[in-house]
């Protein structure tokens, strides 16, 4: 009988399929650092940027100081209850839960939850729909695009003139909202249920900070306006408010969950990503899209070798790369195929001094991060370059 054998794989082929087969899988923010500064929420983002990969710097911008026993939130509280407003705006779940807590512990909590039956009741999003259910009332109306601007455009097309409007603040004045419904001739009854404080520790802030100016971050992320306002406020007392700006503005990436995050960065000039549907996931998701996008590929010496922040992806599989050794990868992708001198590296190297023996120690240490020492040549009394392949020369011949 013959007995049919299946030819072997030829040997290379066969070596590269086990190869892959041995690779460990990462996540597509494998290799960037991403700073978060959120103070609410911040173990949630956190596991969500981890779990694809990415390494995290987490710093409390601002902590959130509930105003319980604050005579502010005591006073619009008897407020309402005494001059049912017409309408009453919910903006956030936290709050408006803080709200009724903060009542039933006065005694107030049946006179406050009697009172907004009887008023026209907006929630801004499903978060907040559910406390307000959650609380034993109905909502009469939440935008689709959990938008407090379409909230805003809602009140002033039905009319707000001569009407009291009760708006639950979170932390800060809406910007612009409470503006124009007293421009549409509302009377505005503020309800300040808790406040942003700069954090009680400045010191994660400050390493925060410290890492974005020095580029040692590829994104950082904003979850609220204040929380981006507190990190430029204490980027000015420090010193480093242009510094944060020039980075936020060129090499670090500021991802914020939506408009009214990004505007005291906008405010300065500072373009920001972000999600279409203000929330975390999406957020997560679209650091997915952009990080990746950015990272520079080269074809090297028969590899493809994409750059990341602090790792390097050859041929798909993740190489971590000590900080010297990525300042280095980095100068010399700047020009791929050229020649960079021993002083040019030298200078690349973060506070080595003027011993060019450092660039040495640094490359053998990038080469053997890299898995294979043949990705940067060395060119005898000029200096090191990229192994560009030749196809591909060309394309980067002007530098």
């Amino acid at each position: 009988m013959y007995d049919e054998q299946q030819s072997p794989e030829p040997e290379p082929e066969a070596a590269q399929r086990a190869q892959r087969a041995r690779r460990p899988e990462h996540g597509p923010l494998a290799g960037f650092t991403i700073g978060v500064t959120a103070a609410r929420r911040a173990d949630e983002l956190i596991a969500l940027l981890e779990r694809r990969g990415a390494s995290v710097v987490h710093a409390p911008a601002l902590r959130i100081v509930p105003l319980a026993d604050d005579g502010e939130l005591l006073a619009a509280t008897k407020e309402i209850i005494g001059q049912a407003p017409d309408v009453v705006v919910a903006t956030t779940a936290i709050g408006f839960r803080g709200w009724i807590e903060a009542a039933e512990g006065w005694g107030l909590g049946e006179a406050l939850l009697a009172g907004l039956r009887e008023v026209e009741l907006l929630a801004r999003g499903p978060k907040v729909k559910g406390a307000v259910r959650a609380a034993g009332l109905t909502e009469d109306w939440s935008p689709s695009s959990e938008s407090m601007a379409e909230v805003l455009d809602r009140l002033l097309e039905e009319g707000v003139d001569g009407r009291r409007v009760a708006v639950q603040l979170h932390g800060e004045p809406l910007p612009g909202f409470v503006e124009a419904l007293r421009a549409g001739g509302a009377e505005v009854v503020p309800v300040p249920v808790y406040r942003w404080m700069p954090p009680a520790d400045a010191g994660p802030l400050d390493r925060l900070l410290d890492a974005t100016v020095s580029r040692g971050l590829d994104a950082l992320t904003f979850t609220s306006a204040p929380a981006a306002a507190s990190l430029l406020s204490r980027a000015e007392e420090r010193g480093q408010r242009e510094e944060l700006l020039a980075a936020l503005g060129h090499d670090v990436l500021p991802a914020c969950v939506g408009p009214v995050t990004a505007l005291p960065l906008q405010a300065h000039g500072i373009d920001t990503v972000q999600p279409e549907r203000f929330r975390l996931g999406p957020l997560v998701q679209l650091l997915c899209q952009e990080l990746p996008g950015r990272a520079r590929a080269l074809p090297v010496a028969g590899h493809q070798v994409e750059i990341r922040g602090h790792a390097v992806l050859v041929d798909g599989e993740l190489r971590a790369v000590p900080p010297a050794g990525m300042s280095l990868l980095r100068a010399l992708a700047r020009r791929p195929g050229w020649v960079v001198s021993r002083a040019e590296l030298l200078r690349a190297l973060p506070g080595t001094g003027r011993d060019e023996h450092a660039v040495e120690t640094a490359m053998a240490r990038l080469r053997n991060a890299l898995g294979s020492p043949k990705l940067v040549q060395t060119v005898v009394k000029r200096g090191y370059r990229l192994a560009l392949d030749p196809a591909t020369d060309a394309k980067y011949a002007d530098g």
